[in-house]
């Protein structure tokens, strides 16, 4: 129960961080749509973790629920991250073609 309350607590806390950069126009509304929902989530994940557990046995699984919520936050972890590579990916070409633009425009002046 302690566990949960801490839990709940922190889930809070990054809540208000959340809703103050969307306030000061730090973050973007669909980023702000992400954090709220993934927290929410979270938050919601951790009061219904009994009925969590409950459902995994039925299903068959022989973990717990809290087992089976950090394999799947591993896994989101991963797919984020995937997806920031091939951001950065994308960035760095934007960048290089930019420089070689920037260099031939400067080379041509001269």
């Amino acid at each position: 129960m302690l566990q949960s309350i801490v839990a709940i607590i922190i889930i809070l806390f990054f809540l208000s961080k959340v809703i103050v950069k969307r306030r000061n126009n730090d973050i973007s509304r669909n980023e702000f749509l992400l954090w709220l929902i993934f927290w929410l989530t979270a938050g919601f994940a951790v009061i219904f973790l009994k009925r969590i557990d409950s459902l995994v046995s039925s299903l068959g699984f022989s973990g717990s629920g809290i087992d089976i919520l950090l394999y799947l936050g591993i896994a989101v972890v991963f797919y984020f991250i995937f997806r920031m590579r091939l951001r950065l990916e994308k960035i760095e070409q934007n960048i290089t073609k930019l420089v070689r633009e920037i260099s031939l425009l400067n080379k041509n002046k001269k």
